[in-house]
Formats: structure tokens, sequence, C-alpha cells
């Protein structure tokens, strides 16, 4: 299971309405191999309909698939999204990551 906050579905949102084709897409999120601390976040809108191996985890209208592969790291994380003077992006809260980067983009298990 993975979740989003109230910032990060608004912020989803206004991107998809931004760019109109992105109008009909869902948020694709997967974890990749790289960054200081081994693997990273990757984040996606795709219009490609999920495969039968995706989940999908939808909240308020918004739509995010995972492979399976990646689910294995991402269960029980908190997708949000920060405005703040530091910086603006998307930032994940992974109860899997036993270590992250100082920037949080990327982490290990």
């Amino acid at each position: 299971m993975i979740t989003m906050t109230q910032q990060a579905i608004q912020e989803i949102k206004r991107i998809r309405e931004a760019d109109s084709s992105q109008n009909s897409a869902h948020l694709r999120v997967r974890v990749v191999g790289g960054g200081c601390s081994g693997m990273s976040y990757k984040l996606d809108f795709e219009t490609v309909p999920p495969s039968g191996a995706d989940r999908i985890f939808e909240q308020e209208g918004v739509a995010l698939v995972i492979d399976q592969k990646s689910l294995l790291y991402l269960s029980g994380t908190e997708l949000d999204f920060s405005g703040g003077l530091n910086g603006k992006g998307f930032v994940f809260s992974n109860p899997n990551a036993k270590r992250t980067c100082g920037c949080g983009s990327s982490f290990s298990t």
C-alpha cells in the first residue's frame, strides 16, 4: 500500500491540468538503481494502460501505478509534496529505507 497526502494529490492534479495531454494519465512510481544511496525513486505520467501485474492505488481521482518489484521497496510509503523555502518537490516517507541520502531522493534497504 502507498498513500498520498493532500498536498501531493493537489500537485499531481495541478500538473495534469496544466498539460492537457496528461489529463487521462496515471502516475507511475518506480524504484530504479542509482543515486548516492543505491536506489532512487522515479515518477512518470503514463497514458498506456497498466499491465495485469501492476498494482493501482487510487485516492481522490489520482491513480498511482506500481510494478511488483518496486512495490517490494515502496510498501507502506507516503508520497508528499513540499513547496517550502528549501525547495519544491515530491517527498517519499518510506519505512523500508534503512539509509537515505541528504537530498532524500535515493535510499537503501
